[in-house]
């Protein structure tokens, strides 16, 4: 006799719904080396579209401290400096950038995945590269940095 309740069927077509409606939008271009928006020729901001737009938006929430600005929601950003004095041992620390750069990415519906981190420490600073992929599967690197002293 057939399930009266399927379950694991609902579940599966829901979550191939919420994947294909799942839109990429527009944002803008910004240059963090600069600290500026990247203009065009013509003197306009620059916009970027699809898997750019998620990279941008990417990039900016983790340089973005999370509950310091009020036109963000309480989601957005990270809490890296929340990490600054505890006296954690590197592979704690580690450990933390590793989750909040996780939550941090996997808040946006356009984010699949986030993994395949490392890090690279120079004294008192770790910088991290990740790899974060889309729901589209297009991946992208990165990277950022935390430090780890008082």
């Amino acid at each position: 006799m057939a399930n009266l309740f399927p379950e694991e069927e609902a579940v599966a077509a829901e979550a191939e719904v919420e994947e294909s409606e799942v839109r990429f939008g527009r944002g803008v271009r910004f240059d963090y080396e600069a600290g500026e928006f990247v203009l065009t020729p013509t003197g306009r901001i620059a916009e970027a579209e699809g898997a750019d737009a998620w990279l941008e938006w990417c990039r900016k929430a983790l340089q973005t401290e999370r509950y310091r600005h009020l036109v963000y929601s309480r989601d957005y950003g990270q809490e890296f400096e929340t990490l600054i004095g505890l006296g954690l041992s590197r592979s704690a620390v580690e450990s933390e950038i590793l989750r909040i750069t996780t939550e941090t990415l996997m808040t946006d519906p356009r984010t699949e995945a986030v993994g395949n981190f490392s890090f690279e420490w120079q004294g008192e600073k770790c910088f991290f590269a990740c790899e974060a992929r889309s729901v589209r599967d297009e991946t992208a690197l990165l990277q950022g940095s935390v430090v780890n002293g008082g």
